[in-house]
């Protein structure tokens, strides 16, 4: 009977050491695997979350590691997709030639783009600061104020202080979703209002060249109907009218002019053009009023320069503009010099005047439809549009025309060309 004991006492005891040494490992490889799930724990932490592949184990252990795991991995994708969503917000703005500005329900600048930070002049660190401190224009500050208060915000057109010239409008939406902010859009329309300012001028000049003519020519109708039987008058009306009739005709046959030029309507005939002969004739066209304000018709063309290949009528066209601009610019006794010479591929082409110059705010608008200077360079005669054309005829055969004016005095125009075989 004691040996059964003893057996069984051994027997419990080798089943109690087996049991502790199985206990023992199976507790160390739960340490092992929960230290492996802490480290990827950690890994997560800093922001890493590519995914390992470690054994979490069929227990309960691992199921839970599993599903913390999936938790992890599927907020990952989805700040993925909000980075890649920011990023692409963050390109669309930074590309974007209106200004854009968000300001949270504190009133603190939350986004600038680069358009807004160089319409309202604002400073590189002025994200993050209260609105009311970093933009200077009392009106958009009061734009934000309302629309933080929920007001409804009309638009409003303005001008910065350090650039009259350029105008702005600002627009302001509040914004209710995710908290309380505005939005600030800017737009730049400085083009859209001097184009209007063109539009507007060159209505008030069309109207103005008519009306003068159709005054002179009602007024002298009427006078020829109250004298029919005085020869001499007659004939002296007669031909007014004529010439403002002509005068009109000319007009009208400018803008049409412009008109197909600007469509695109005008072929170029690229032919040799003697620039020597095409000087000789279109000062000869003038010649009885150079000679009549005692002035001097000079042409200088280089041996190299004589011969250009261009479209000859609408050469003869440029040529006789300018040299007509001159001489109604220059003063009894003036100089009008034409020049034409090579310059590495362009020919260049000058007509210099001895008259009062230019503006020198004006010396970019010369070339604008009916665009008046100071009076000191009132528009004698002519209908305005002659500079116009010019530009227009050398746009289309591939060149550039600029006004200057020269250091003794006068102004000087420049046509340049691309020579042509």
């Amino acid at each position: 009977m004691s040996s059964l004991v003893l057996a069984a006492l051994a027997g419990a005891a080798i089943a109690t050491i087996v049991a502790l040494v199985l206990l023992s490992r199976d507790h160390q490889r739960r340490a092992a695997r929960a230290g492996a799930i802490e480290a990827v724990a950690r890994r997560y932490a800093l922001g890493d979350l590519s995914r390992p592949a470690p054994d979490y184990g069929d227990d309960e252990l691992g199921a839970v590691a599993r599903a913390m795991d999936a938790a992890v991995q599927e907020l990952g994708r989805r700040l993925g997709g909000l980075e890649r969503d920011r990023a692409r917000m963050e390109a669309i703005l930074a590309s974007m030639v209106e200004g854009v500005l968000v300001v949270d329900e504190q009133g603190r600048l939350q986004l600038v783009n680069e358009a807004a930070r160089q319409m309202l002049k604002l400073e590189r660190e002025a994200s993050g600061r209260p609105y009311v401190e970093a933009i200077r224009h009392p009106g958009i500050v009061q734009q934000l104020g309302r629309a933080l208060s929920g007001e409804a915000v009309e638009g409003l057109e303005f001008s910065l202080a350090a650039e009259r010239n350029r105008t702005l409008v600002s627009r302001v939406a509040p914004v209710v979703a995710a908290g309380r902010g505005a939005v600030l859009v800017l737009h730049d329309i400085t083009d859209l209002r001097k184009a209007d300012q063109i539009r507007r001028d060159f209505v008030a000049n069309v109207s103005h060249e008519l009306r003068t003519p159709l005054t002179a020519i009602k007024g002298y109708a009427e006078a020829l109907m109250d004298e029919p039987d005085d020869e001499e008058a007659r004939q002296r009306f007669l031909e007014i009218i004529h010439r403002h009739a002509a005068r009109m005709e000319r007009l009208v046959q400018e803008l049409l002019r412009l008109a197909r030029l600007d469509a695109g309507q005008e072929a170029v005939e690229y032919a040799p053009c003697d620039i020597q002969a095409l000087v000789s004739s279109v000062m000869a066209d003038f010649e009885p009023l150079i000679a009549e304000k005692h002035q001097h018709a000079d042409a200088a063309v280089a041996p190299e320069a004589r011969v250009l290949v261009v479209d000859p009528a609408k050469m003869h066209d440029i040529l006789r503009n300018l040299v007509e601009n001159a001489v109604n610019y220059t003063p009894d006794g003036g100089t009008i010099t034409v020049s034409a010479a090579l310059e590495a591929d362009r020919h260049v082409l000058t007509v210099r005047d001895t008259g009062p110059g230019l503006p020198e705010e004006d010396l970019t608008r010369v070339f604008e439809r009916f665009y008046r200077v100071d009076k000191s360079r009132a528009r004698p005669g002519g209908t305005g549009l002659g500079l116009a054309i010019v530009k227009h005829l050398v746009q289309v055969m591939g060149g550039t025309v600029t006004a200057a004016n020269q250091r003794g005095g006068g102004a000087v125009f420049t046509v340049r060309l691309p020579l042509r075989t």
